[in-house]
């Protein structure tokens, strides 16, 4: 007897039936970029569909998310001026401290998380404080903390320590608490790699670092158990969502963190990955659309709840048809 499960791929009816895994906007989310000046819409040249966007223009992003029913965003600020210890990062009035409240004016029940990092507002582009050519882990927590509890201040619903300090999860959390942030939770960078992936960010934030590279603090990309020790310490510390970064060629790294732990897992498909997509559909070498959505599949057949995408929009649209 001839096994036959193409009866189960016979139409369109039965396919979506049997369909095991199923992505929906709410489970996205949408980085922007926010920067000083005003009346600013600028496209990314490396990010074609993406924008530098100032506050008095966010109105216009955020109504896109709203439309779109994209379950958040996440902020990333380009100040104008740098310095050694990256101060415009923890100041009252920096540009992510006034985008968030900007868009809690728009619509307070946008969901805003903040990325935690201080590689776009050191003049050095390094993601902590220098000692020499060295970052120093213990003397950046307590920038991390302030960082932190500054976007709380704000407004922010959830931040996101990208940094891969050792200790910044309980240091952080601890930190909010005393400030009366109890309810503040914290989206962890957990295993981030340092990825040749992230070019095309480095240039819509300005962060490339000025000398060097950042392999003493994210992690080797051929290393897999090591992603299962730094987000079992990162949840041992308090986090309350856990990531992995980059997330396509590591979909096997979100699979062990999805059958390792419980806690909501996600997943950055990052601008390289992004703009790969773009490049090769502008070219016609691929159906973008199709492209674009069967990567996001396999990264939520990977295992990932959340997925922070830029094609959240352009996905959203396609899924709310």
């Amino acid at each position: 007897m001839i096994k036959r499960g193409r009866r189960l791929r016979l139409n369109s009816a039965i396919r979506d039936m049997v369909r095991e895994t199923t992505l929906n906007s709410k489970n996205f989310i949408y980085p922007i970029f926010v920067v000083e000046g005003e009346n600013i819409k600028n496209e990314i040249s490396s990010m074609p569909g993406i924008y530098h966007f100032s506050i008095d223009r966010l109105h216009e992003v955020i109504k896109e998310v709203e439309e779109a029913k994209v379950g958040g965003v996440l902020l990333f600020g380009i100040p104008k001026h740098k310095d050694v210890c990256g101060s415009e990062s923890f100041a009252e009035d920096g540009i992510v401290q006034k985008a968030v409240r900007k868009i809690k004016e728009i619509n307070n029940d946008i969901l805003v998380i903040t990325d935690v990092c201080m590689c776009e507002y050191t003049s050095h582009g390094h993601c902590g404080i220098l000692h020499g050519d060295y970052v120093d882990n213990d003397e950046t927590l307590e920038y991390l903390g302030k960082i932190a509890v500054s976007h709380a201040k704000a407004g922010a619903d959830i931040i996101a320590p990208s940094d891969m300090m050792d200790g910044r999860i309980g240091f952080i959390r601890n930190a909010l608490d005393t400030n009366g942030f109890k309810n503040v939770s914290i989206m962890s960078y957990s295993a981030k790699y340092c990825s040749a992936f992230y070019g095309p960010f480095r240039d819509a934030a300005d962060s490339a670092p000025k000398f060097g590279d950042r392999k003493t603090y994210q992690m080797d990309p051929a290393n897999r158990m090591e992603a299962l020790r730094e987000t079992e310490m990162d949840i041992e510390e308090g986090a309350d969502f856990i990531m992995v970064k980059p997330a396509l060629s590591y979909l096997d790294v979100i699979r062990e963190c999805r059958d390792n732990f419980n806690l909501p897992l996600a997943a950055y498909n990052v601008s390289g990955e992004y703009s790969m997509v773009k490049a090769a559909g502008k070219q016609g070498l691929i159906d973008e659309e199709r492209v674009m959505m069967e990567i996001l599949t396999s990264i939520k057949r990977a295992g990932a709840d959340i997925i922070i995408t830029y094609h959240a929009l352009d996905a959203a649209k396609l899924l709310n048809k």
